[in-house]
């Protein structure tokens, strides 16, 4: 209730009080005024405008800095930001110091912030054995616990989870725990108790070799995680592939592999009692009970383009259009979960991905092994996941025929797996890859939100012709045919009695605010980037951040400022950059 409103009922209840006194007697002398009341507190639904500004960033130094700043994480009790750098032959931490932050005068060039690299193992024993590893893939903090997930050297091997105090300002080895066969992706529940892991199983590129997709369970007890790790895997899907189609799970591969081998684990958000794990080549999340192990598989469905607005060629400019027949997979990469009402939310960013396992070998080799030989690129293909229309054959009484143009839709990229639905050798709907958005759902995989066709139409409106940049070549327009901006990094914050996504594009380099409060009640709040937009500009000569790959939200109470700040890692620019968030 407002100030006013209050003051107005308190009149209102005065005068019906007089009114029943009668009408004898004079008015009295108006007497003092009285002081002013205290000030009431602004309203729970009032709007929060946020603005966002650079108050530091680093970039790495070396060479090549694609991969060299992806998945980031902030500990409190030092300021340090933590940073996986596996650019050079040797994965580290990349170790930044943010304990004194500032506005930076150019955030395009800024590179103010002190830091220290440090080698993570890459020879561990597992029990009995010895484990080469290679890549660091993500990292998780919890209190003064940080865990890495780590690739193995080896293909076939599993990879592992290294553990390191940072109680002191250099990291200090605990341990290493067996994953499953590359671990994409690491976390802990939110008590601390449990730390998952999304192992993603990918493919040889030959399709020689096709682990098994999976998530480890690994123990926190008092700080010190367990020496090993509880597997859970799909294999039990394995004689249900068929049933899980007709869900509308995806599965895409040469033909030889299980659903376990299929579904690719890539991102995992958690409550203290349930997981929520992203199968983005799958088009679907898989719901992991923590208490039991116990997993359940929920397809996402489709998004129809003839609700919405899409650019769908990158040689026509800005060009959107709705069309009937064509349909989006969402396809979410990261996860990000918050709670309303005592109901448990996951957020999805929809990036959308194609399987592509191609290999170099000659071309009778190529044809010895049963695989497909490109001669304008060189290359074997082991198995390709997509097409552009213009090269399906389409059914001429399919809804998107009648306004067909080759050099427009003709130009998306979709999967030849889905669309025939009658099986008569043609195509009657299309189905391209992600959903150029971000969703919200509720624990049971139903749809509560979805961004639409924000983003596209909000960068178009910004950028105008550079709009759906790539993200290593300033070529406006050059991703509209192919997932357009890529929705990919996401962070969940909360900044005085609200809560906000921020939504990453990896091809444009740019951020969405939204306020998700009420989840059933989403606003779009503001849109902010980092990138020198010249027409023409390529890698290495594009100044800013390009390719958010990860997010930290920091809250005020934990950070040097006393304000919100949002830490994001940029894959190829190689840069980490620290944005200040301030409700206006």
């Amino acid at each position: 209730m407002s100030v006013s409103f209050k003051h107005s009922l308190l009149a209102l209840g005065l005068g019906l009080v007089l009114s029943g006194c009668g009408s004898d007697g004079k008015d009295g002398i108006d007497g003092v005024n009285g002081a002013d009341g205290a000030k009431g507190e602004a309203g729970q639904n009032a709007p929060t405008g946020l603005h966002a500004s650079v108050v530091g960033r680093f970039v790495t130094a070396a060479a090549d800095r694609e991969g060299a700043a992806e998945i980031v994480q902030y500990h409190p009790a030092t300021n340090t930001v933590y940073s996986i750098n596996s650019s050079g032959s040797t994965p580290t931490l990349e170790i930044i110091d943010a304990a004194t932050l500032a506005e930076v005068s150019d955030p395009l060039t800024a590179n103010n912030l002190n830091h220290s690299s440090f080698d993570l193992a890459t020879e561990v024993s597992l029990g009995a054995t010895t484990r080469l590893l290679s890549d660091a893939n993500s990292i998780a903090i919890h209190g003064n616990l940080l865990a890495v997930a780590m690739a193995a050297s080896a293909k076939a091997d599993n990879g592992a989870v290294l553990f390191y105090d940072i109680s002191t300002t250099t990291p200090v080895f605990i341990k290493a725990v067996e994953a499953g066969n590359l671990p994409d992706m690491v976390g802990f529940t939110p008590d601390g108790s449990k730390v998952l892991v999304a192992n993603e199983g990918e493919p040889a590129a030959d399709y020689s070799l096709d682990p098994e997709g999976s998530v480890s369970v690994i123990s926190v007890t008092n700080g010190v995680p367990a020496d090993t790790a509880v597997a859970i895997t799909f294999t039990a899907f394995n004689t249900e592939m068929a049933a899980l189609a007709e869900q509308g799970i995806r599965f895409s591969n040469p033909g030889s592999s299980t659903v376990a081998q299929d579904l690719e684990p890539e991102y995992i958000t958690a409550s203290n009692d349930f997981a929520w794990v992203s199968l983005q080549e799958n088009n679907a999340i898989a719901r992991i009970n923590l208490s039991d192990n116990s997993v359940t598989l929920h397809a996402l469905g489709e998004k129809d383009w003839s609700q919405y607005t899409i650019d769908v060629s990158n040689k026509d400019g800005i060009n959107f259009q709705t069309y009937p027949g064509l349909y989006g997979l969402y396809m979410p990469d990261t996860l990000a979960s918050y709670s309303w009402n005592g109901a448990h939310f996951i957020l999805s960013a929809n990036e959308g991905d194609s399987r592509e396992y191609v290999y170099n070998t000659d071309a009778s080799d190529c044809a010895a092994a049963g695989h497909t030989y490109n001669e304008d690129d060189e290359v074997c293909e082991a198995y390709i996941d997509e097409a552009r229309v213009k090269d399906l054959v389409l059914d001429a009484n399919a809804p998107f025929f009648a306004n067909y143009n080759k050099d427009v839709l003709g130009r998306l990229k979709v999967t030849p797996m889905m669309g025939d639905t009658d099986n008569d050798g043609d195509f009657d709907k299309l189905y391209a890859f992600g959903a150029r958005s971000f969703s919200i759902w509720d624990s049971n995989g139903l749809q509560v939100f979805d961004s639409g066709d924000d983003f596209g139409r909000i960068s178009a409106s910004v950028h105008g012709d550079a709009f759906n940049n790539d993200e290593d070549v300033n070529e406006g327009d050059s991703r509209s045919d192919d997932k357009g901006g890529e929705p990919e990094a996401l962070a969940v914050g909360k900044i005085g009695d609200r809560t906000f996504a921020f939504i990453g594009q990896e091809r444009m380099g740019s951020v969405f605010i939204y306020d998700i409060t009420n989840p059933y009640n989403v606003s779009f709040v503001d849109y902010f980037y980092n990138r020198d937009l010249s027409e023409g500009l390529e890698v290495p000569d594009i100044d800013g951040d390009l390719a958010p790959e990860g997010m930290a939200f920091v809250t005020a109470d934990n950070s040097p400022t006393g304000e919100a700040l949002l830490i994001i890692g940029n894959e190829i620019s190689g840069s980490v950059t620290i944005w200040q968030i301030n409700p206006r």
